[in-house]
């Protein structure tokens, strides 16, 4: 469990707490290798933009909860369980 900071996205909450997720664009919105799935909260979440949205259709293991972490704020009032998927598309590690 990590108190994120909700001034930020999941993906810096992310790496601020050790959690190395990738982020192969510099958290650009130009890949999904931030993909991640909400379990529990999806709905405390700001709507997803058509960008995301047109990302996501390419990331692996998608599911209807599914967001960029690169583009997803904290929420302020609400937990979330994030889970990271076991592959991205990404076919090498970056060094983040």
């Amino acid at each position: 469990m990590i108190d994120a900071d909700t001034s930020k996205s999941i993906c810096d909450n992310l790496l601020d707490n050790g959690i190395e997720i990738e982020h192969a664009c510099e958290k650009s919105c130009a890949c999904t290798t931030c993909h991640v799935i909400i379990r529990e909260g999806f709905n405390a979440l700001v709507p997803s933009e058509e960008d995301e949205d047109d990302l996501l259709d390419k990331a692996w293991g998608l599911e209807p909860t599914s967001r960029l972490s690169c583009q997803t704020m904290a929420p302020v009032d609400e937990d979330l369980v994030v889970e990271l998927p076991r592959y991205t598309i990404n076919h090498a590690k970056e060094n983040h």
